[in-house]
């Protein structure tokens, strides 16, 4: 695999709206550098974009309340959406001769810290239709592990307050956890991956780095540890949290789910690659 035509299409705008879009070659793409944080958590994905010499239309695009941003990038025609979220701040100076913007965003910012949700069901009901009718009053896609399974609430199910607090009780009750990711609501079990594909991980598809065995604090109360890898890749949008790699090197062979990601980038020039903490799947 080789790491040139580097591509971008960074688009930006109201909710539900067409603002406007830059990326491409023609004649020149505009210089733009980003750093994309996520896990397989209920707090939101984060990331961090600057962008040189948007028009001052683009920038008032980006200021106005509640603006929406989606970044994809890669290589040629190949660009998977790595960020999808609201634009959280924005702040514009200069950079020598040029002006400079750093956007800070975050992944279903509106959705989680807005949506408040009243849900009432009388006899039994189904955790997963408790899920689906919060999802639909987020607003949010909602897309479930292909083996996530469903309790039923025996006694009816009543809640009202923010939607963040519906889903969590709803997939305690399955013993499923959510987290959004790309603006997309994920449902799972805990340690569970979203589908079967795998995506192999090696030198000629990518793998750059000899890969770093790491320690993983749970990110629940009981304290226990697991033991990861940190896998430094070139640019690979399509693999997401929850999923599964098969790292082939002479370092490294096996299973393993991706548990975070950090997506950085640069255009021009710099980074143009990933790094994820894995984490190994039992055989």
């Amino acid at each position: 695999m080789k790491n040139f035509d580097r591509q971008y299409r960074m688009s930006a705008g109201p909710p539900g709206s067409t603002g406007f879009e830059i990326g491409g070659t023609s004649p020149y793409a505009i210089h733009i550098s980003f750093s994309v944080q996520k896990q397989e958590l209920e707090s939101s994905n984060t990331a961090k974009v600057q962008v040189w010499n948007l028009s001052k239309q683009n920038l008032a695009t980006l200021e106005a309340e509640n603006c929406c941003l989606t970044l994809k990038a890669g290589y040629g025609n190949t660009m998977p959406v790595i960020l999808s979220g609201t634009v959280s701040h924005v702040s514009t100076r200069k950079d020598g001769s040029d002006v400079l913007t750093e956007i800070e965003v975050v992944d279903g910012l509106m959705e989680v810290r807005d949506t408040w949700v009243s849900l009432s069901y009388a006899g039994q009901v189904n955790s997963k239709k408790i899920l689906d009718d919060t999802a639909a009053q987020m607003g949010l896609t909602v897309t479930y592990s292909y083996n996530a399974t469903f309790s039923d609430i025996p006694n009816g199910f009543s809640f009202v307050g923010q939607a963040k607090n519906a889903l969590s009780k709803a997939c305690a009750v399955s013993g499923l956890e959510w987290s959004i990711q790309n603006g997309v609501l994920q449902i799972k079990k805990p340690g569970d991956v979203m589908n079967r594909e795998v995506y192999v991980l090696s030198p000629e598809t990518g793998l750059i780095e000899i890969p770093e065995r790491v320690q993983i604090s749970s990110s629940d109360s009981s304290g226990s540890t697991q033991m990861g890898y940190d896998l430094v890749y070139l640019m690979n949008g399509a693999i997401g949290i929850g999923d599964y790699v098969q790292v082939q090197s002479k370092f490294l062979t096996g299973f393993f789910r991706v548990y975070s990601l950090e997506i950085d980038g640069d255009n021009l020039s710099g980074a143009w690659q990933c790094k994820a903490r894995v984490l190994e799947v039992a055989g």
